[in-house]
């Protein structure tokens, strides 16, 4: 499921804790701890011994390896603070909407006449709660990344390449292809 969309989503949710997860190694296993219940699952989870999982908790030992740090690191944040991302999810998708900024060749189909060949475009577009509703619901749902890129690329067409309805109205298709970088903010 993990792709440029969800990480973007994910990088998101994390702008809006409103306190700092824990920063010492032994907080952070205890954090998890209180989240998965037995140092067996913790271990599952970083995909290190138990035995580890419990010199961290002590406090015997203290400084993991860099990419075992990374992982705990990442499995904290993604178990903190849920109530706080949904509010911030829930408001967008009723009246905030989301605010996108990428960098993407964007490909799209239009009349003969005109050029329809992809290419790199730097945009930061404001899309309405509807876009927002539908790209949460789909990744709760479990979509692809190919299918959110699919909803975004709607909001746009609409927004941008037709703006609203007042110009561009023969565009058909407009997809996401190379995504150099893409974040969210809601």
């Amino acid at each position: 499921m993990a792709g440029e969309i969800d990480d973007a989503i994910e990088r998101a949710d994390q702008e809006s804790f409103t306190r700092e997860p824990p920063k010492t190694l032994q907080g952070r296993i205890n954090f998890l701890m209180k989240q998965l219940k037995t140092t067996k699952a913790v271990a599952q989870e970083l995909g290190v011994s138990q035995r580890s999982v419990e010199r961290y908790r002590k406090g015997e030992r203290k400084h993991p390896p860099k990419h075992i740090a990374d992982k705990i690191d990442a499995a904290v944040r993604s178990r903190w603070q849920p109530l706080v991302r949904r509010r911030r999810r829930k408001q967008a998708a009723a009246t905030g909407g989301i605010t996108v900024e990428t960098r993407a060749r964007f490909g799209y189909t239009a009349p003969v006449g005109t050029t329809d060949d992809g290419r790199f475009r730097r945009l930061t577009v404001h899309l309405p709660p509807e876009y927002a509703r539908r790209l949460f619901e789909a990744r709760d749902a479990g979509a692809g990344d190919r299918q959110m890129r699919g909803i975004i690329a709607e909001g746009f067409k609409e927004i941008y390449f037709q703006d609203g309805g007042s110009r561009a109205m023969d565009l058909s298709d407009v997809a996401i292809n190379d995504i150099d970088y893409m974040d969210f903010e809601f």
